[in-house]
């Protein structure tokens, strides 16, 4: 017997060295003095660089200024604007979920404005329609000798009332949209969700709503009285917990994350209790704005805001790092230095407002995460040590798993990786695709796109699926579904099987066919009870 517990011995330490970190590596993605949103192409390309240095979460924003940033029937119902006008036509955020799930990350949408209508706007077009979704503060008038009661503005943002029951079920309808719509890993309030600006509530809605609640009495003059504020801190609680159920209720695997101004400067100013959230596990995990420009700062406000987190959360808190703001980029030096104060106090993680940091200076500060403390892949901490978001699986054209009959001929013009194939309407040409499906479970399939006015109108891609077979027919020739298209979601067994056919019947006379990369990736709406370990040799996180 002591043989073997000496192997044992030997081989536990083996084990523990082979598994991967847990680290939470995120990045903020904006609108805002950033063109990445802007293009398909350019997402894709952000999320190859994203992932090739060792980020493995991303927050795209998809709630700006009064806008959505994916087209949302809630808001063209209520609004007539299904999408910030600058972004008409195209979903973003549908390309962002293709495109980082493709590389293994995963993708919480960002709600940034919250409960914020507008900036320096006067209340912008959500407010110019229902003008009792205001919050109100109180204003000495100087010339009367009273107080008004304006529209609650603060530090330029307008701001509708987080007490309002109205608001509240407006913000929860674009939070379950979004879920509803696609297959996200969760999704993320900020310093404006739930927030409301202490000196606010002072609008007939909470107004009324108090008085319920306090024998008909009025709130308080002072915003800072104690128990005023705590009332009005504890409606947004409320919200923030009815949030979660209307999050949950859809999969307890989606993550309710938050990243609000650190406590209890938060609570001071804009009424975000966030201790109690941590404490009665209302978010999944925290990421404080630890915005600071110098080191000792930062490690000032990375301290106190751990003083406020009980050890058996620890696990739930990171840190939220101003890289970019304006012309301000960090120093590397600094980016380093941070890093290395979370790791010192078991801080397992980061996310870096925002992306443009990593990209400036020729990749400066992401290619020095890479080099550093990056330089080895990760597991997300909340998903306890099994992988979520497996990298997809891609067949190109010219992969041992293509079969190709007929006349076919190779392009030399940029397909996916790096050219495309394609075939006339003269004479039968097919094309076959076998994957190596690792995994029984529901997968969305894609095929890689090049539009083309010469190309068929009705390319005809069969899809055999574990139990059935079915034929979609692609316009080829249309600009919008340029790169990953979505043919259907369908239930693969393990193995190796052909999944893909394409062929040039009935393409149209003088058409052509276009045949490019294909791929399989695990849509976890359909596939959330799918458990990957870790150490499964069959994903590419294990080095």
């Amino acid at each position: 017997m002591k043989p073997r517990i000496l192997l044992c011995l030997i081989l536990i330490p083996i084990l523990l060295v082979g598994q991967p970190k847990e680290e939470l590596r995120a990045v903020w993605l904006t609108n805002v003095d950033s063109n990445v949103l802007f293009s398909d192409k350019s997402i894709a390309e952000a999320m190859d660089y994203l992932a090739s240095i060792g980020i493995n979460l991303v927050f795209p924003v998809v709630w700006n200024k009064g806008y959505t940033l994916y087209p949302s029937d809630v808001m063209n119902q209520l609004f007539g604007v299904p999408i910030v006008p600058a972004f008409a036509g195209r979903d973003p955020l549908q390309r962002v979920v293709i495109e980082a799930h493709r590389n293994g990350m995963e993708v919480i949408p960002w709600f940034e404005f919250g409960f914020s209508s507008s900036y320096s706007l006067n209340g912008g077009h959500l407010i110019g329609k229902f003008p009792r979704w205001a919050s109100k503060m109180r204003v000495y008038n100087g010339t009367s000798g009273t107080y008004d009661t304006v529209l609650t503005v603060k530090n330029g943002f307008d701001w509708m009332a987080g007490t309002n029951p109205e608001v509240q079920d407006f913000l929860i309808s674009l939070v379950t949209e979004v879920i509803d719509k696609y297959d996200v890993d969760g999704v993320q309030g900020d310093d404006r969700l739930p927030a409301m600006p202490i000196e606010g509530g002072y609008d007939a809605t909470t107004i009324a709503l108090y008085r319920s609640e306090h024998g008909g009495g009025n709130p308080p003059p002072d915003v800072t009285n104690p128990s005023w504020a705590r009332w009005r801190a504890d409606k947004l609680n409320q919200f923030f917990r009815r949030l979660r159920d209307s999050v949950k209720t859809r999969g307890s695997y989606l993550i309710l994350s938050s990243t609000p101004s650190p406590y209890p400067w938060g609570y001071d100013n804009y009424l975000q209790d966030s201790k109690t959230w941590m404490n009665e596990g209302i978010v999944d995990h925290l990421i404080p704005q630890l915005y600071r420009y110098n080191y000792n700062d930062y490690v000032y406000e990375l301290n106190r805001a751990l003083g406020y987190i009980p050890p058996n959360k620890r696990p739930l808190f990171f840190a939220g790092i101003l890289a970019r703001v304006g012309s301000y980029h960090i120093r590397p030096g600094l980016l380093d230095s941070c890093i290395r104060a979370n790791r010192d106090r078991n801080v397992n993680g980061e996310s870096f407002f925002f992306y443009e940091a990593l990209r400036a200076e020729d990749n400066r500060r992401g290619d020095t995460l890479k080099a550093t403390f990056y330089s080895q892949p990760a597991l997300l901490p909340h998903r306890n040590r099994t992988i979520w978001r497996p990298k997809a699986t891609i067949v190109n054209e010219d992969d041992l798993g293509v079969k190709r009959t007929g006349s076919w001929r190779q392009l030399n013009f940029p397909g996916f990786k790096p050219n495309f194939y394609m075939a006339a309407d003269t004479g039968y040409s097919s094309i076959s695709y076998t994957f190596d499906v690792p995994y029984s479970a529901w997968y969305d399939i894609f095929v890689y796109n090049i539009p083309n006015y010469i190309n068929t109108t009705r390319a005809p891609y069969t899809v055999f699926a574990a139990d059935d077979s079915s034929t979609i027919l692609v316009d080829q020739t249309d600009a919008k579904s340029t790169g990953w298209y979505k043919l259907r979601s369908a239930y693969l067994t393990q193995g190796s099987h052909t999944i893909i056919r394409l062929d040039n019947k009935d393409i149209g006379e003088g058409r052509n066919v276009v045949a490019d990369a294909t791929m399989i990736m695990i849509n976890r709406k359909l596939s959330s009870d799918l458990v990957i370990s870790s150490v499964d040799k069959k994903n590419s996180l294990i080095k």
